[in-house]
């Protein structure tokens, strides 16, 4: 089963969000903007993406800003203010048990269904 971070309001989003529909995988989509993701499940969806927490982070976002982050922030530091700020976080994502990965651009979700 994947999940699928949603932002209705992202077209990108909306993009990949059609893209999972025509695969025809079973899954769970999650608004994260209205059911934020807590620490424990950042630091897991940060694993499973194998990056740094700034490379999935919005940075051109005022609350990137607004909360004193930096490029040089600490993933803990990051993952923690993108918990309370869910804004913060780069969309859509798409993950199972094992792996996730960034719809940037749309197409890009197709990755996680190649094993």
């Amino acid at each position: 089963m994947y999940i699928f971070l949603h932002n209705p309001r992202c077209s990108k989003s909306r993009e990949a969000l059609k893209l999972m529909d025509k695969s025809w995988k079973r899954y769970i989509l999650r608004a994260y903007l209205k059911n934020a993701l807590d620490l424990d499940e950042l630091r897991d969806l940060q694993e499973k993406l194998g990056i740094k927490a700034i490379d999935f982070t919005r940075t051109n976002e005022p609350e990137f800003w607004e909360q004193w982050l930096t490029k040089g922030s600490s993933d803990t530091e990051i993952l923690k203010k993108m918990a309370h700020f869910p804004k913060l976080m780069q969309r859509p994502i798409v993950y199972d048990e094992i792996r996730a990965v960034i719809g940037r651009p749309p197409e890009k979700i197709k990755e996680i269904f190649i094993r």
